[in-house]
């Protein structure tokens, strides 16, 4: 039988967090004209490392495969914006980032972070494997890009050419790298000696108390909490100082990160580090059991979603979806939700219309679709935007439609 190995450690892995069974890539979009082609599917199961406790998945493609041409472009999101640029305020007046410092944000994507930055006259590199994502952050924000994966030899590469930071960031990165002893560890080369590193990701934590298992899809090779991520960078001979809870992606954390070995100098540890330790370890992150009972839950919420779905079928209400997002594939592949349930899916970015969401083949069209067709029930899919998307499209209230969020549990919205 078929055991795999920890990414991190090596440990033989046997604990299952859940299994989704088999699922597409979650950014694979289907063009309309290719609706005759076939698609791959592979398991979707996330193990738990009984040693370092890191939840992940298998690598079943390359992160070429996955990456290099891809559909996701942060700008869409005018919340998000607004969080990179309050980001940039932050660090800015809590370490003093100048003219003469040097940002580099890994997977930098369309510039909509480091252009805040830039407007301040701090001089900035991303780094993004995907060509035509680099390409928008250069023609349209001005924001200089290599086109490469991030590991130990892209970080050499930067010191090379001068290019080392003294601010080294990454959001909703980190769980995206299969090696992630080469990206950890690229960390460190990269990072000037006083510089600091900054990282955002989704917190497993978060996953399981509040049932997001829909965050769950291939892009994302790890599930990450401070327990794991700690003894990741001590291992690569970086401290982390401090922790911020964040609300983004249905509970984040951005860890702040240094060298180990010259610590004491730049900045203390926060008194939020052994309180963030104590918390995971009082919801028992520690233990194994509160991973392997997390599948019932999971399979739960499938069938209270489907309930809903043929319940208001059968009542001749109409169904659609709002946000062609990752989570969204994963939601509706696991659950087996088509065009039977949910006619067609809406998105603001022009790149996934006229597009099927992967696997189930609903298509996926303008929001406008929704104003011209009058649904029932709109749902939310990227349930992380909740406010967002309910702002925006209030008009459905105007002929009684109603929102709802399928996570943590099913909820039409008032």
């Amino acid at each position: 039988m078929h055991t795999p190995e920890c990414r991190f450690c090596k440990t033989p892995l046997s604990h299952v967090l859940c299994n989704l069974r088999m699922s597409p890539l979650s950014n694979s979009y289907v063009p309309f004209a290719d609706v005759h082609l076939g698609e791959k599917f592979y398991p979707l199961k996330v193990w738990v490392c009984e040693d370092c406790k890191l939840a992940q998945l298998e690598e079943f493609e390359t992160p070429d495969a996955i990456f290099s041409d891809y559909l996701y472009f942060s700008s869409f999101s005018s919340s998000w914006v607004e969080h990179a640029r309050k980001y940039c305020e932050m660090m800015t007046g809590r370490f003093g980032f100048d003219s003469s410092s040097h940002v580099v944000e890994i997977a930098s994507n369309d510039g909509y972070l480091l252009q805040h930055f830039k407007a301040k006259g701090i001089p900035v590199l991303g780094v993004e494997p995907a060509a035509n994502v680099a390409k928008v952050a250069m023609d349209e924000r001005g924001v200089p890009s290599v086109v490469k994966f991030f590991g130990v030899e892209t970080a050499k590469e930067l010191v090379a050419s001068d290019q080392a930071a003294d601010l080294l960031l990454g959001n909703n990165v980190l769980a995206h790298v299969p090696d992630i002893n080469d990206f950890v560890g690229g960390l460190k080369i990269a990072l000037k000696e006083t510089g600091v590193i900054t990282f955002e990701f989704p917190h497993l934590l978060q996953l399981i108390e509040n049932n997001q298992f829909d965050t769950v899809y291939h892009e994302h090779f790890s599930y990450l909490s401070l327990l794991a991520v700690e003894r990741i960078f001590n291992h690569h001979g970086l401290s982390i100082f401090d922790v911020e809870e964040l609300p983004t992606h249905g509970g984040s954390l951005r860890i702040f990160a240094r060298h180990a070995e010259n610590a004491a100098e730049i900045v203390a540890e926060t008194e939020r580090v052994p309180a963030m330790r104590k918390k995971e370890e009082d919801f028992g992150l520690s233990n194994m059991s509160t991973y392997t009972d997390f599948d019932e839950k999971v399979k739960e919420t499938k069938r209270k979603l489907l309930k809903f779905l043929i319940d208001a079928k059968d009542a001749g209400k109409t169904v659609v979806g709002y946000g062609a997002a990752a989570k969204g594939v994963t939601l509706v592949n696991y659950c087996g939700v088509g065009d039977d349930l949910i006619d067609y899916v809406v998105d603001k970015s022009p790149y996934k219309q006229n597009r099927f969401l992967p696997g189930v083949r609903i298509p996926i069209h303008a929001p406008e679709k929704i104003l011209e067709t009058k649904p029932d029930y709109v749902l939310i899919l990227p349930w992380n935007l909740r406010n967002e998307i309910s702002g925006e499209m209030a008009a459905i209230r105007e002929w009684g439609g109603k929102f709802v969020v399928p996570i943590p549990e099913v909820t039409v919205l008032d």
